[in-house]
């Protein structure tokens, strides 16, 4: 707290002032009065003499004596105030000279324009609404600053418009996303974030306990299991725009609480998820940049062109000096690795080595949007393998940027095989693989009622947010991303 805004604070208290009131009705926003009178000349504003009622907080402020200019902001946009003592009250005038940047007001006024020709308010009433007691930054440092605009999203967001610009467009996304899905006849549900065996994905998840029950539960690691299970139910079309939760590091592309969009349509195949995805990508593209080639930091990607697809071999083939004999079996592979410093564990099989080789040699590469398909069956678990070859699955996942953003596939649908899978998976997890699959027994009475032929997949919405708005933190796209505790704060921690 401010102490000089504090005095004021105790000034308008003892002026039998309320410096927080119950409420203001503002009929009109900054916006639609600069939109209406913003082309008309002065003139014309003088002789109609337009009279409007706005509120917004207090931006900048040029106090000369009797008269004063005020700029303030509301959610639509920014306006001039011009205050005079004696066209407002005594009274209002006394209360105006105890304002600072980053009060509330209401005004009520008329509308002109100044000498130089700004869209300005009049004041004819003035009134306070919200005292600040601390200062704005009076200027926002960028990345100098980055951990307090992260922790402090609420000064961000007051100081720097490119910041509410970003979720602006992020809550944007999210609406063209909702709208394609509907359009297709998709069925938009919600299904458990709280839910007795962690499942749908290989992640640590967080543990939680209901102390009604007795019994632990476990934080959403993805909700793929209980949408399928809708669609053995006969919902063929199904979305959910969810949270999940995973137990994982902080990074520029990892939080461990984070926004997804997985649907799953029966009676379709990968392909089709491919074909989709690269409909409504492109579409919202075109719908919130504007244009379907944008700029993610020093690259240039093309949402526009036919999206490649390629195998993971030829993706390593095509993107490193390896050659097929370098990743032919497991042993050459794993050589290949560990001859690049990728470090590989005794209990991984081929699938798992050349996966491995593939995220660190390939992924960054992956620039303009491109499909990688044909996944290894040891590291798809709940995907069907390809009638050719059931070492491998009908997988792919999509790549913009660097960045995984979509992984999609055939759905598992023989009970008998994914119990199989589950128990290697439980297995995986008893030698201490902590991300490991959990059994689900229920998932699987539910495929022995039959989950007819069906494709699903997921796409992240906050690394597809960074793409379209340039930026470069999954933190600058979540309001209020998790951080490391501040110097002394305290923490709760379980005995």
């Amino acid at each position: 707290m401010d102490q000089h805004r504090a005095d004021k604070l105790n000034q308008l208290k003892g002026m039998d002032v309320q410096p927080y009131v119950n409420s203001f009705k503002a009929p009109f926003s900054i916006k639609e009065i600069s939109g209406r009178f913003g082309k008309m000349t002065k003139p014309e504003l003088e002789e109609k003499k337009y009279t409007f009622t706005l509120a917004g907080r207090i931006t900048a402020a040029r106090k000369f004596g009797k008269a004063s200019f005020l700029n303030i902001k509301d959610r639509t946009g920014n306006i001039q105030i011009y205050v005079r003592k004696g066209d407002v009250s005594d009274e209002e005038f006394d209360i105006f000279k105890l304002t600072d940047i980053g009060d509330f007001i209401g005004v009520s006024g008329y509308v002109f324009k100044t000498k130089t020709g700004e869209l300005s308010i009049y004041a004819e009433k003035f009134s306070l609404l919200t005292k600040s007691l601390r200062d704005l930054p009076e200027k926002w440092h960028g990345l100098k600053d980055v951990e307090t605009r992260y922790r402090q999203r609420y000064v961000d967001l007051i100081v720097n418009s490119d910041v509410q610009n970003i979720f602006k467009k992020r809550s944007r996304i999210i609406q063209e996303i909702r709208n394609y899905f509907t359009s297709m006849d998709f069925m938009e549900v919600e299904t458990p974030m709280m839910q007795p065996i962690a499942g749908g994905a290989t992640a640590k998840p967080f543990v939680t306990h209901h102390n009604a029950l007795d019994m632990p539960l476990f934080m959403r690691i993805a909700p793929e299991l209980y949408l399928k299970r809708l669609v053995i139910g006969g919902f063929e079309r199904v979305f959910e725009i969810n949270r999940n939760f995973r137990n994982e590091g902080l990074s520029t592309r990892h939080n461990p609480e984070f926004t997804m969009i997985e649907w799953y349509w029966a009676y379709a195949d990968y392909n089709d998820l491919m074909d989709m995805i690269e409909e409504f990508l492109r579409n919202i593209a075109l719908k919130v940049c504007a244009d379907s080639k944008i700029t993610y930091g020093e690259n240039e990607i093309d949402f526009a062109s036919p999206w490649k697809r390629m195998t993971i071999s030829e993706a390593i083939l095509e993107m490193t000096d390896l050659s097929d004999d370098d990743i032919a079996d497991r042993e050459s592979a794993a050589k290949t690795a560990e001859s690049k410093g990728i470090h590989i564990k005794d209990g991984w099989g081929h699938g798992k080595v050349v996966m491995e080789i593939f995220e660190e040699l390939v992924e960054d590469k992956l620039i303009d949007p491109t499909f990688i398909t044909d996944y290894p069956k040891e590291v798809s678990p709940l995907s069907k393998s390809k009638a050719d070859n059931p070492d491998i699955t009908e997988r792919f996942e999509l790549f913009i940027a660097g960045y995984e953003i979509a992984n999609g596939f055939n759905e598992l649908n023989d009970p008998m095989d994914q119990k199989e899978r589950f128990e290697k998976q439980v297995l995986e997890k008893e030698a201490g693989d902590e991300e490991a699959h959990m059994m689900d027994s229920d998932y699987i009475r539910a495929l022995e009622y039959g989950l007819p032929p069906t494709a699903g997949a997921g796409l992240g919405i906050d690394r597809l947010v960074m793409i379209l708005t340039d930026s470069p933190s999954i933190r600058d796209v979540i309001l209020f991303p998790h951080m490391r505790p501040e110097a002394g704060e305290s923490q709760q921690t379980e005995e």
